[in-house]
């Protein structure tokens, strides 16, 4: 059985702290081609800013740029975030995703320290992995047949 540690993203885990503007959290969301930005403090998440959250913000702003704003990521975050651990079975953590409609779980320690995200592009991943695989199953069987 796959657990989430198995599939999460880990290594380059981009993050922002609550004092960093969302100017920051935009350029970091850009510049990396992310749309989930955990937010932590002395590293225990605390809170999540998403690319939802800057279009809600502009929208709040009466369609100014939200990062020329003074908004700071504590303004802005989600801050009761459902989270995983690593050793949750992904077939649960997908449920969750599914049923609540979330784009990424958080993956914490029991102390809440962050130590990886499991999103909709790793979940993909790892379908486009089991469909390969289905796939060289199949045709190894017709090659015996």
């Amino acid at each position: 059985m796959q657990s989430v540690g198995e599939l999460m993203t880990r290594s380059d885990l981009v993050t922002i702290t609550e004092t960093q503007n969302l100017a920051k959290a935009e350029e970091l969301l850009r510049l990396h081609r992310i749309r989930h930005l955990p937010v932590v403090r002395d590293g225990k998440l605390v809170g999540l800013v998403t690319h939802r959250d800057l279009l809600k913000a502009a929208a709040q702003c009466g369609g100014a740029d939200p990062a020329q704003q003074a908004l700071w990521a504590s303004d802005m975050m989600v801050r009761d975030v459902k989270t995983v651990r690593a050793d949750t079975p992904s077939r649960e953590a997908l449920k969750l995703m599914l049923e609540n409609k979330f784009g990424c779980l958080p993956v914490v320690r029991a102390d809440g320290t962050l130590i990886g995200i499991l999103t909709e592009a790793d979940m993909v991943r790892y379908a486009q992995h089991l469909i390969e695989d289905m796939d060289r199953r199949s045709l190894a069987a017709e090659y015996e047949a």
